[in-house]
């Protein structure tokens, strides 16, 4: 049995459809021990279920608060008091589609950063035309320096390697052209460290090429990946909307599609971020998993499948022993 703390408050849909994420989560998964965190009034309904426990926390940071000011004034809002959790052992895993700021900072304040490692960040997995591929950071960092996309590419290739069986992995970096010299000067720099590395570098990878599965890590800055992501989402979105636009309008297309109904569910599927669940925050002493914030039950049930996942495989510390192995000083690289 593992032990996966829950914020019941986080996402904009909270806590409903949090609640109703945890009962899927409870009937799919029989080695699942929910630790429900929120306010009493919310969670004392569920605490007659099977494999279910509650610790209260009357505090919310909500997705407009400033994560350093929810830190200083709110250490009893269910973010914090989830990680604590772990922190202390009691959980094996934390979930939260809430500020993920917030968790971000909660996470490197509370948990500590791993050894060797100095700014976690956000692997989120992405479809393709072959094999998911892990795009880092995804939002952890808004501004970063050349050693620190260094390392979000060590801890993307381990994350891949140790967690997922997928040997010497390719990694890129992305820039605004495929040339060498192509980019700002962090791309420049990073280029000229995964150059010199023993990782299995490919080289810069511009945006149109992300899909194609030619890589299997995409390394950037918070802020352009999560702009990546965002807009990766709302693009899939609209292709599946403006299909249907299309078939209502002929009787053929109506026909075709139904002749396809197999093939486009499993796209749908497979470009679906509510598959994935949540995407681990790599670098943080714990497994700590962050949520879409518009998650609903779906999202939050796979969420709890991947936090069940990496607290059997022992994510963070398989993460932080393995990480030595390739670690440089940071005052061997250009910053």
């Amino acid at each position: 049995m593992y032990r996966i703390a829950l914020d019941v408050m986080g996402g904009d849909f909270a806590p409903q459809v949090t609640l109703e994420g945890a009962t899927f989560a409870l009937k799919s998964f029989p080695e699942l021990h929910l630790v429900l965190v929120g306010p009493q009034r919310v969670i004392a309904p569920f605490l007659t279920y099977p494999r279910v426990e509650g610790i209260f926390a009357e505090e919310v940071v909500y997705m407009d608060e400033s994560p350093g000011e929810a830190l200083k004034k709110k250490r009893g809002a269910s973010i914090f008091v989830g990680l604590d959790l772990l922190k202390k052992g009691y959980a094996q895993a934390f979930v939260s589609a809430g500020n993920s700021g917030a968790v971000v900072a909660g996470s490197m304040f509370i948990l500590g950063r791993l050894t060797g490692v100095r700014r976690p960040a956000i692997a989120t997995l992405l479809p393709t035309l072959r094999e998911p591929m892990v795009l880092i950071d995804a939002g952890a960092n808004v501004d970063s320096k050349p050693y620190d996309l260094y390392q979000f590419a060590v801890m993307a290739n381990l994350f891949l390697e140790t967690i997922w069986g997928r040997p010497q992995p390719k990694i890129a970096l992305l820039s605004i052209g495929e040339e060498i010299g192509k980019g700002n000067f962090l791309v420049k720099e990073t280029h000229k460290l995964l150059s010199a590395s023993s990782l299995n570098y490919y080289g810069n990878i511009e945006g149109r090429d992300i899909y194609r599965g030619e890589v299997d890590i995409v390394v950037c800055d918070g802020f352009i990946g999560n702009i990546c992501l965002k807009l990766s989402e709302g693009l899939a979105e609209t292709i599946l909307e403006m299909l249907k636009k299309e078939v209502k309008e002929s009787f053929l297309y109506l026909l075709g599609m139904s002749l396809a109904k197999g093939a486009l569910k499993a796209f749908k599927k497979k470009t679906d971020w509510r598959e994935y669940g949540g995407a681990p925050l790599l670098g943080v002493k714990g497994n700590v998993i962050i949520s879409h914030g518009k998650s609903d039950a779906l999202a939050i049930k796979n969420a709890l499948r991947q936090a069940l996942h990496f607290a059997k495989l022992d994510l963070a510390n398989q993460l932080e022993k393995a990480i030595q192995q390739h670690h440089i000083e940071e005052e061997e690289v250009a910053d």
